[in-house]
């Protein structure tokens, strides 16, 4: 079986538990994915799943990618992506939903993280800044970045101001608070990545390494 699903982040809310705590968490559509094509070591080198998700028009995507979905017999979609694990029990056509996921399953979430535009030092490196009384002159500045007549120059992965956010982010050890079938939301205890809407990837691992990114049709 694949070790995970695509979805949408959906929003935040809090949950009871059974002893009356309140749990925060995150409420994520997941799937209905649909398995387009598996891949084997015979033919292609190592073993995947190719999953999609999103059904639209046949005009929404191109000759190819059209002509992919038509072999494997199903309807076009918007997101493409690999998975890896057994193949065991999968088929062309299949389809996989939210009841993939059980409650008390430790999850790994990955998404991009919300863009916040370029900020200061203070706002994306957690400086503390200069004194805040009167008359220092440094308060938000960055400092020093290095010397002037040796090295003459600024050393890589310098701290500085920048763009902040928007880069993909994998959060790990994740619970599953609970899991609606019939509607294809999973509650995780605490936050995931990305913004509302969002597409991200859930794996039944709490480790993930190095996966393919999202292919757009």
């Amino acid at each position: 079986m694949v070790n995970g699903l695509m979805g949408y982040k959906r929003g935040m809310t809090q949950v009871f538990a059974e002893d009356g705590r309140w749990v925060p968490v995150t409420v994520l559509e997941v799937g209905p994915c649909t398995v387009v094509q598996i891949k084997t070591v015979e033919n292609d080198g190592y073993e995947a799943v190719q999953l999609s998700m999103t059904e639209v028009p046949v005009h929404r995507v191109s000759r190819p990618v059209a002509g992919h979905f038509n072999r494997a017999g199903v309807a076009p979609a918007r997101f493409l992506k690999e998975f890896y694990g057994g193949l065991e029990g999968i088929s062309v056509g299949q389809v996989i939903s939210a009841d993939f996921f059980q409650k008390g399953e430790i999850v790994a979430v990955t998404g991009v993280s919300i863009g916040k535009g370029f900020q200061g030092t203070m706002k994306r490196h957690h400086f503390r800044g200069g004194p805040a009384t009167h008359g220092s002159m440094f308060h938000r500045a960055p400092g020093s970045i290095g010397s002037s007549s040796f090295p003459s120059r600024v050393f890589k992965n310098m701290r500085m101001a920048g763009h902040m956010g928007n880069r993909k982010v994998t959060t790990l050890g994740l619970e599953v608070i609970a899991v609606r079938a019939e509607e294809n939301i999973v509650f995780i205890k605490g936050s995931v990545p990305g913004s509302l809407g969002g597409v991200v990837f859930l794996y039944k691992s709490d480790r993930v390494g190095e996966r393919s990114g999202t292919k757009a049709a």
